[in-house]
């Protein structure tokens, strides 16, 4: 990797730049960019900032483009590091190259799902997909821009057989899991993902494009957190790391999940050895299934413990999970959730992030309500909440029996 390139990455999330290129070279840390655009590099792993990734996505029931910009907008003005389409219905390529162009942040897919609506299309009947349609959404969607892909290739044959899927109590919840198990039963066949994952690595190398190994098994359910198709589907993510990076290809791993807060640090502790260090993008892990409507804050519990133990990336989860498709305030909800529990762990992590924190309680022992606003992680929702700027020496809470202008009367 550029020199250059290096030096400005190791200032943004300062480290030293040494300790940063033998990350980069150790693949403990990688750097989210198609080489075909042109935006800012992003680093994620051992040492950095913990990063936030926002899902956007059209589905077969809500497929409207200006929407999804919408979600992309609310999505950046938050503070995501990164966001994600996912859709799987409309005008797939027309979204996505709408999503591509107007992000100033690094585009994640998931290629299977356009793969499986080109083939239901095509066939009338998505079982008849070949591993040369999915090359081709794959060779497609490089081409196009997309930074790092979401590749189920861990959902092996063997994984598939050794006992019926069904017999979870939470399922397969993974939409590409799901897909894919589906395929692999009806066809009695190899994953094309994980038979063919050398023609993947070739594409991605091509293109500097970050796999983002998926984990289609991922526990849907507290009750089947750590199971057998989560973890043997990890001892397979953590063998194909190996392999993308004997290729030169950049990995990280996608976790959990509904996870029980007790077996969180198992969870990351797990992962980071079956997978060489790789890093880690979890998916909250959400700490109860009862949340609904509230998600995004067990979400944020979950991600904040799992950073704590060596997650390096949060996929947002939104107040509407497991209820329906989100909307920009949605997304802005889990954004800000997310970012509060990455800040609270970057705090150990980077000891530059202290100042913010330590400004902001000097400026609310000075009731100086502008400077609180600005340093907030959420300004807007300040402004909501707080009305017209005050210009009293006090808020309504304590009025004049405010403790901090008490406190300003006594000598020093």
């Amino acid at each position: 990797m550029d020199a250059k390139v290096i030096e400005e990455l190791a200032q943004r999330e300062n480290i030293d730049p040494r300790t940063l290129a033998e990350r980069l070279t150790s693949g403990e840390v990688v750097v989210v960019k198609n080489r075909k655009r042109n935006i800012a590099p992003m680093a994620v792993g051992k040492g950095t900032g913990v990063k936030v990734n926002a899902n956007l996505g059209a589905s077969t029931e809500s497929a409207d483009l200006e929407a999804e910009l919408d979600k992309l907008r609310a999505a950046e003005d938050a503070g995501a590091d990164t966001v994600m389409d996912l859709s799987d219905g409309g005008d797939l390529t027309t979204i996505r190259k709408a999503i591509i162009e107007n992000s100033r942040l690094p585009v994640g897919t998931v290629p299977i799902y356009e793969a499986v609506v080109e083939s239901a299309r095509k066939y009338h009947d998505y079982l008849k997909m070949t591993a040369s349609d999915i090359m081709d959404v794959l060779r497609r969607q490089a081409e196009q821009g997309v930074d790092f892909f979401t590749i189920h290739s861990g959902i092996t044959r063997a994984l598939v057989n050794h006992r019926h899927p069904n017999s979870r109590l939470g399922g397969i919840v993974s939409r590409g899991g799901a897909l894919l198990t589906r395929w692999i039963l009806a066809n009695d066949k190899e994953n094309p993902l994980y038979e063919h994952f050398d023609e993947i690595l070739a594409i991605a190398k091509e293109y500097d494009i970050v796999l983002s190994l998926g984990d289609g098994m991922r526990p849907g359910a507290l009750h089947d957190s750590l199971d057998s198709f989560q973890t043997g589907e990890l001892y397979v993510l953590g063998e194909l790391t190996l392999r993308a990076r004997e290729k030169g290809v950049q990995v990280i791993i996608e976790g959990p999940g509904h996870v029980p807060i007790n077996e969180i640090e198992t969870n990351m502790r797990l992962q980071k050895a079956a997978c060489h260090g790789a890093p880690f993008y979890v998916l909250g892990p959400l700490v109860t299934d009862i949340a609904l409507g509230y998600d995004h804050i067990a979400g944020a519990i979950g991600g904040a413990i799992a950073a704590m133990n060596g997650a390096d990336f949060l996929c947002i989860v939104t107040p509407r999970e497991h209820l329906g498709q989100p909307d920009s305030q949605d997304i802005r909800d889990g954004v800000i959730a997310s970012r509060i529990a990455a800040h609270a762990v970057d705090l150990l992590r980077n000891p530059k992030q202290k100042e913010r924190d330590r400004l902001m309680s000097a400026a609310r022992r000075r009731r100086d309500w502008r400077t609180v606003r600005d340093l907030s992680i959420d300004p807007a929702t300040v402004d909501r909440k707080l009305g017209a700027m005050p210009t009293a020496d006090m808020c309504s809470m304590c009025g004049e029996y405010c403790p901090l202008k008490v406190m300003d009367t006594v000598d020093s």
